[in-house]
This record gives C-alpha cells, sequence and structure tokens, in this order.
C-alpha cells in the first residue's frame, strides 16, 4: 500500500494549478444519463472517484471520451438500468444515478452507497423526495429498487436539513418530471449553481439555484451541451493552507475567491493575504505564527466542513488557542489523533475540538482515515520539523489530483513509496 514521505520545515513558492472541482464533476456527469446526445465536459479532475462513476456509467450504457481534462460522454441508448454494488459501494457520489435513471427509463435497481467513513449518511432525503416525485421504492438485500410506471411527477420538496446530494438528486431527477418541483431549504453550494448551468445548457429549466429556494420546470427531452466545471474551492482552500502551515508564497491559478464563502474571511483573519489576479489567487504568508481562530462548519456560504481537518492542521501551530466545532457530520475528528502524534496539542469532545497552537511539529509516521484527514496530515507533515511518513494514502487518489507534483513544483520534499 503506497505511503507519502514528507520532509517538512520548506516554504511553498511558485505556481499551483487548482484542478475542477470532484464535488461538482461527479453529478454533471451524472446528468449524461439525461440525453441521447453528447455531454461535453472540460476541466474534469482524473481522480479515482472519476474513474469509478465512468465504471459505473459504461455499464448503464455511456461511451466516453476522455483527453486530458476534456470528457465527452455519450448515453445515445441506455442498456442498464442497475447499478450494481461493487461500483456503487466505494463512492456514496454514485448513488446519484439513481434519479436520472428513473426520469429516463421509469426504472432502476441501485446499490445503496459507500465512500468515506464519516458518521452514518444515510440516503433517506433521496428517496423521500423520489417517492413524493412518484416514485414506487423499496429496499431488498442492499439495493434500492425504484420505478415510476407514470414517470416522476413535479412536487414540493422540504428538506429539514440542508443537504447537497439530495438537492442535487431532486435537480437530476426533476428536470425530467411531468410538472414544477419546488426545492425548499436546498443546498447553495457553488456545486448546485454548476450544475443547474450545466442542466440549463442541456435544455432543463433551473431556477434560483445558490438560494435557498429552487424551482425546476420540467421539459420533455435534453440535448446535449459543452460545459466547464468550476474550479475545486476545497483544494483552492487546502493550497491556501499549505502556505499558511509553511510559509512562502503561491499563486493558486483558475482558483476563485467568491467560491471559498466563510472560508476566505477566516483565512485572512489568520493573517494570510490573499488576493485575486488575473491568474487565480494569490496567498502570501508574512507573519510567524499565525492567528489562532475558531470556526463553526456549517454549510455555504458558512466555512465548509470538507475544509475543517485541513484548518485543523493550520491551527496545530498558530499563536494561541482555537476552536473547531462540527455541525454536519459526526465522528468527523478522526485526523486530531494523528495530529497529536506529530506534537499538536488537541483536545476533543463531542463534536467540539480545541487547539492549542504549538511553535512547531515534529515528523512522524501516520495513518490517514479519509480524504480530508489525508490532506490535513500532509499540511502537518509539510511544516514539521523531520519526515513524516503518511500511510493509506489512497484516500488522496480520490479527491486531490496530482498532489505530489503540484507540491513538488512549489519546492515541498514529497514522494510517494510503495509498501
Amino acid at each position: 500500500m503506497d505511503r507519502l514521505a514528507i520532509i517538512g520545515g520548506r516554504p511553498l513558492f511558485g505556481e499551483a494549478p487548482i484542478s475542477g472541482a470532484k464535488n461538482s464533476a461527479l453529478k454533471v456527469m451524472a446528468a449524461s444519463l439525461l440525453t441521447e446526445e453528447t455531454l461535453a465536459l472540460t476541466n474534469v479532475p482524473r481522480l479515482a472517484d472519476v474513474d469509478m462513476l465512468l465504471r459505473l456509467l459504461e455499464q448503464h450504457g455511456v461511451a466516453h471520451e476522455f483527453n486530458g481534462s476534456s470528457l465527452s460522454l455519450s448515453a445515445k441508448e441506455i442498456t442498464s438500468t442497475e447499478a450494481p454494488y461493487d461500483l456503487v459501494r466505494k463512492m456514496r457520489a454514485s448513488f446519484n444515478v439513481l434519479g436520472p435513471l428513473l426520469a429516463r427509463e421509469r426504472q432502476a435497481k441501485v446499490s445503496l452507497p459507500g465512500g468515506c467513513a464519516i458518521g452514518a449518511r444515510p440516503v433517506d432525503l433521496h428517496l423521500k423526495a423520489l417517492i413524493a416525485m412518484g416514485a414506487e421504492i423499496e429496499l431488498d438485500e442492499g439495493y434500492v429498487i425504484a420505478s415510476a410506471p407514470n414517470g416522476l411527477k413535479g412536487a414540493g420538496i422540504s428538506f429539514p436539513f440542508v443537504s447537497v446530494g439530495a438537492t442535487e438528486h431532486v435537480m437530476l431527477a426533476g428536470v425530467l418530471a411531468d410538472g414544477e418541483t419546488i426545492i425548499n431549504n436546498a443546498a447553495r453550494e457553488p456545486e448546485i449553481v454548476d450544475l443547474a448551468d450545466c442542466l440549463n445548457k442541456m435544455g432543463a429549466k433551473v431556477s434560483g439555484a445558490g438560494h435557498s429556494k429552487i424551482t425546476i420546470t420540467g421539459v420533455d427531452k435534453l440535448s446535449g451541451a459543452d460545459h466547464e466545471v468550476l474550479p475545486d474551492r476545497i483544494e483552492t482552500g487546502a493550497y491556501a493552507m499549505a502556505v499558511g502551515a509553511t510559509g512562502g508564497e503561491l499563486t493558486l491559478t483558475g482558483a476563485k475567491s467568491d467560491l471559498l464563502g466563510a472560508a476566505l474571511p477566516v483565512l485572512i483573519e489568520t493573517g494570510l493575504e490573499i488576493e485575486d489576479t488575473d491568474k487565480g489567487l494569490r496567498v502570501r504568508k508574512t507573519q510567524n505564527r499565525l492567528n489562532a481562530v475558531g470556526i463553526i462548519t456549517q454549510p455555504f456560504p458558512g466555512f465548509p466542513t470538507d475544509l475543517q481537518a485541513q484548518f485543523m492542521a493550520l491551527m496545530a501551530t498558530a499563536d494561541g488557542v482555537s476552536t473547531i466545532k462540527e455541525t454536519i457530520f459526526e465522528n468527523r475528528f478522526m485526523h486530531a489523533p494523528e495530529l497529536s502524534r506529530m506534537g499538536a496539542n488537541i483536545s476533543v469532545n463531542g463534536q467540539t475540538a480545541t487547539v492549542r497552537g504549538v511553535e512547531r511539529l515534529r515528523g512522524a509516521p501516520v495513518m490517514a482515515t479519509d480524504l480530508r484527514a489525508s490532506m490535513s496530515l500532509i499540511i502537518a507533515a509539510l511544516a514539521a520539523e523531520g519526515q513524516s511518513m503518511i500511510n493509506r494514502v489512497y484516500h488522496l487518489d480520490r479527491g486531490f489530483e496530482r498532489l505530489e507534483e503540484k507540491l513538488s513544483n512549489c519546492g515541498a520534499l514529497i514522494e510517494r513509496v510503495g509498501g
């Protein structure tokens, strides 16, 4: 199993290209099931999760060509409406093929999903919404067996809490439904807006994306389209935090500050200098130790849960005490004891972590437990004295494109080793 060897203590300088957002790419890829015509995507990251979804789409009859970051998808004919366990269990986003298959073929058999081991993350909201839209659903031996003999119908959907995945799923299902679908308490993430933009280019009628109420007027048919996936705000934030931990100055090419939400003012409050440029975002650390800042994870535009682990690594060497409260997922502090192995002073009480900044971290062998925790440990290792060995880095390949190459080009001593 691959590991990452990192020798820390070196500042980062230069340019780091920000890839397309994985969480957006996966959903617009699923939209290819909604049309017989070709969906041509650009700025698609080459990641294990993208490859996994491509395998699943192939199962449904979708042909594809992937050249560089350009991906064309053609679902001229749906050859299977079953999404098997082996292809869905590894990635939660695979479950979102259910809605498009129901919308186009009026039936689907989809395995319950897997993905990172972070809390329960049930799909109840997805299923209740589809039932409200006229789907008949039963669970059998780990599969969702769904049908809509008369097609999906528009409905009013009010979520009891904000869910990005459920919002996207209703959007994907509702664009071909008969009538109007209204989503109340919809997620407002930039990836929601990106999916709506793509669907509208395909001929859908989606309005309100980026707000808490989304209206979808169903159409009879969608066409192909060209669409560029938006830049990854989580990768942007992670690289900015790497600069904060190590020092130096990076230009994050292709990045956009308005996608960062509450993470931007938080990073500025720590003492980082961040400014928009023609190329993207310039991030610079000018003070020896950053300021300790507390955060509470919240749906967009709040501080993103997907940057919580990386921010904890940044606060590990900040000047002062920071409090980090996780409100989105359970069991998302698994990186804390690993950071402690490197000398961080972190105490966890339920959903709250208290980080008392230390002057420096020490290299150590650590183990990644999930995707975002992996990046947290990398940030800590880049800042630490000596060598760190990060085990189970296969998580990284799910969400960070060419990570070692990008960091090495900016001066980091990082190498993937077997074993």
